[in-house]
Formats: C-alpha cells, sequence, structure tokens
C-alpha cells in the first residue's frame, strides 16, 4: 500500500499566510499504516510510478526527505522545507540535531567553491551562511551542529563544491518498530513498563 496524504505544516502555514510554493500533497505513508489512512479517507492511494513523480518534485523543490527511523518496513516519508516544518524549524531554534539527521555530513572543498551563495540559499536548517569580509572577500561559514546530511545543498552546487562524507559517529538505526521501542524504553528507563503492557512484544517473565 501506497498513500499520499496534505502535508500538515504547509497546510498549517496556509491558514496564515506563510506557505511555500512547495507540493501540499506529497507526505507519503506505506503498508499498514497507509492502508488504515486510505480506508478512511485521508489519504488517497497512488501506483509506483506515481510516488516516485512526487519524490522528483521533491527533488526539484529542494525538500528534505524524512523517512521513518527503521531499516525495514518504512511506514512514512515526509518531504520537508525549512520554511514551513516544524521539525527543521527546531534544528534551526535550537541549533542542535541530536534526533533528525542522516549518517552523513557536508564538506566542502575550497579549491572548487566560489563562494557564489547558492548553497546557503537553499540550506533547510541554514548550516551554511556567505559572509562578507571586512576586505571585500566572502567565505561559506559551515556549522556542523546542525547540518543534516541531507545533500541538498550538493544537488543544489553546480560547481561541485559541495559532497556528502561519513560521519565520524555513525547511528545505528533500529531494525523495525518494534526494535525501536525496546531502544526507547530502555534509554527513558521504562523497558519493564513496555514488557509488561506493550501488546506487540511477545515477552513474558518468567519467576524463579
Amino acid at each position: 500500500y501506497r498513500g499520499v496524504s496534505m502535508c500538515y505544516c504547509r497546510h498549517k502555514k496556509s491558514h496564515i499566510g506563510q506557505a511555500c510554493d512547495a507540493p501540499m500533497d506529497i507526505c507519503m505513508t506505506f503498508n499498514s499504516t497507509a492502508r488504515s489512512l486510505i480506508k478512511h479517507g485521508h489519504a488517497r492511494e497512488v501506483s509506483k510510478s506515481e510516488c516516485l513523480e512526487l519524490l522528483h518534485q521533491a527533488w526539484e523543490h529542494n525538500l528534505v526527505q524524512f523517512g521513518e527511523n527503521v531499516r525495514e518496513g518504512v511506514n512514512f516519508i515526509c518531504n520537508c522545507c525549512g520554511c514551513c516544518c516544524e521539525a527543521l524549524a527546531a534544528v534551526k531554534r535550537f541549533q542542535m540535531t541530536q534526533t533528525i539527521h542522516s549518517n552523513f555530513i557536508m564538506q566542502i572543498s575550497d579549491e572548487n567553491c566560489v563562494k557564489c551563495g547558492r548553497c546557503a540559499q537553499i540550506c533547510p536548517v541554514d548550516a551554511l551562511k556567505l559572509v562578507k569580509t571586512e576586505d571585500g572577500t566572502r567565505r561559506i561559514d559551515f556549522n556542523a551542529d546542525i547540518c543534516l546530511g541531507c545533500g541538498v545543498c550538493t544537488r543544489g552546487c553546480s560547481h561541485g563544491a559541495m559532497t556528502l562524507v561519513p560521519r565520524p559517529d555513525r547511528a545505528i538505526t533500529p531494525l523495525n518498530t518494534t526494535h525501536r521501542a525496546v531502544i526507547m524504553a530502555i534509554e527513558r528507563g521504562q523497558l519493564q513498563d513496555l514488557i509488561i503492557c506493550h501488546p506487540l512484544l511477545d515477552i513474558r517473565f518468567f519467576p524463579n
């Protein structure tokens, strides 16, 4: 199952006249999640070819793809812009990407960079800034702490100055939804509550 529904963030911004021109109906769901949303009229079913076309539209609008944080059975892909998306707005506001980033980070080639500022214009979290110095020259300042590793800048640079390289510390993505729930419970010190109460986990306690 493949479903497409309205982007919550851009829809919210449209009510106050601040939505951008990125596609509105482009939030994607899959598998049982899509089946449920389609059944209840909250998403429309799309073919593989239309889904791929929507991904191409997202690419043309420099949108960031956020997939569910699992390796198997991904249930959603969001296509987000830096001006409307609440998650990206939080990254810019709090200057941190502890929960939202890929396992790659941007790297600039000083040899190829012409300081045109195109990358700074399209970076969805303002990790890149074009700075004019006192002597009249320009430079690109890069804030690695908030870089998503999304690749928007790399495809927007016509001079090949931007590339993505692996992060020094790789985040291991949970295998599936159940694995993710267990990891989150462990991190929060609530594993015992999850084991006792969670209906998806077939785990039992056997007293001595």
